[in-house]
């Protein structure tokens, strides 16, 4: 199942629907557009039962509106758990294989937690056992490595 690609397009359909808006409230005050922004990733998470977030490490950033939804981006889905379902050699298996050339490395190892950190040439990818964070453009590499992702660890639950 197409998890994560399903749930971009519907962000991205809906960040596109209220570009106009978006755009008249960046003129206006860029905190405003911030608000829309979340109010719209809200929209979309919560019919997915997931909270999205879209950031803008680099704030003047939030100026380029048809960059919304393509980067950036991070999904929530249950802030609570500390482990993965499966060993997180298969998920460093998984982004190399996917992802090609990729550091893998373990990350945010404390208080029983555990935590991955993908770097690739232009971004990284951090993934925790109730949340991923996609600090990088959305390619259709990345896409499908989260839907992978999406299907064996945050929903394994409900396809076994």
């Amino acid at each position: 199942m197409k998890r994560f690609s399903n749930l971009h397009s519907n962000l991205l359909y809906n960040l596109q629907y209220h570009k106009l808006e978006l755009q008249r409230d960046i003129e206006r005050n860029p905190n405003t557009a911030f608000q829309h922004i979340n109010q719209i990733s809200n929209f979309v998470g919560a019919r997915a039962n997931v909270s999205i977030q879209l950031h803008f490490p680099n704030s003047s950033k939030i100026i380029d509106v048809d960059s919304y939804g393509t980067e950036n981006i991070g999904i929530v889905l249950n802030k609570f758990k500390k482990t993965f379902p499966i060993q997180r050699d298969i998920i460093k298996k998984a982004a190399k294989e996917m992802l090609g050339d990729v550091t893998t490395q373990d990350a945010y190892m404390y208080e029983g937690k555990e935590g991955l950190k993908i770097i690739m040439k232009d971004g990284r990818i951090e993934i925790l056992p109730g949340s991923v964070h996609i600090w990088c453009k959305v390619s259709e590499d990345i896409s499908r490595f989260m839907d992978w992702l999406m299907d064996t660890i945050y929903f394994q639950e409900m396809s076994s």
